[in-house]
């Protein structure tokens, strides 16, 4: 049991908070019961596991622990723990893990493949919202190009509700994604304020990905200019823009709705 606020364990743990550190130990922290049984389904390497009986008890995942060690489980006190939880009304666990590798050759794509671009996202939040659309549209990918955001940053975690360990992610330039497209033959469709052509007009049917840039600035030149189209949502209120996860899930569904699923 430990019970210190000061073993060293635990001050390391806080410290995995900075994307400095996650890189240099190359581990990352997840929280959480049915997260981290979906990394374990999704083959990570989990290094070892703290936990607060007390809230565990509590876990709809009671199974999660059982393929662990008992030397990698480490209990401790409710007070330990809200030293290194992320969240409220946790179940109890946090976990250190093996990040994966994240290139494009990592991918495996489908015959007909719908993927999901984000160029320079920034927001932890967003990107795990997006995951998290990806998961329930189940697309063959999310490739994060010239990112401002830590992809194993425990927010993305959170925020994905684990969808980071069940989407194939990879992350790279945006030069490298669009030599990938193009090697691929998927069209690509830049999403834009400024676009002439609705996205209810677009054929989503063959293999495609969307690209969506952040909120503040949208997408670079880079990508309106090399795009295969630009695409739009119609915008019938006062506020000319939407966040970009539900962008996102507006254009993955109508894909999705296309190709009959």
């Amino acid at each position: 049991m430990i019970t210190s606020l000061q073993n060293p364990a635990i001050k390391n743990v806080v410290k995995l908070s900075k994307s400095k550190e996650r890189s240099q130990q190359q581990i990352f922290v997840i929280e959480g019961a049915r997260e981290l049984s979906l990394a374990m389904q999704g083959n990570y390497k989990i290094d070892k596991a703290f936990v607060c009986r007390e809230m565990f008890e509590k876990t709809k995942y009671p199974e999660v622990l059982n393929t662990l060690s008992e030397e990698d489980i480490f209990e401790i006190t409710n007070e330990v723990f809200a030293k290194i939880a992320y969240r409220e009304n946790s179940d109890g666990v946090v976990a250190l893990a093996k990040p994966k590798s994240h290139t494009l050759g990592d991918l495996r794509l489908s015959s007909n493949p719908f993927v999901i671009m984000l160029e320079a996202v920034e927001k932890p939040g967003n990107l795990g919202a997006v995951l998290r659309t990806a998961d329930a549209a189940a697309v063959d990918a999310v490739i994060i190009c010239d990112p401002q955001t830590d992809l194993y940053n425990p927010n993305v975690v959170r925020s994905s509700v684990g969808g980071l360990f069940t989407v194939q992610t990879a992350v790279c330039s945006s030069s490298e994604a669009l030599e990938w497209l193009n090697v691929k033959n998927i069209n690509s469709f830049a999403a834009e304020l400024e676009a002439s052509e609705y996205y209810q007009h677009i054929d989503f049917t063959h293999p495609c990905a969307i690209v969506m840039g952040t909120e503040a600035e949208g997408l670079t030149d880079y990508w309106l200019k090399n795009a295969t189209k630009r695409i739009k949502i119609p915008m019938r209120g006062k506020i000319d823009s939407l966040n970009v996860s539900v962008s996102t899930a507006i254009l993955t569904f109508e894909a999705m709705r296309q190709r009959g699923f």
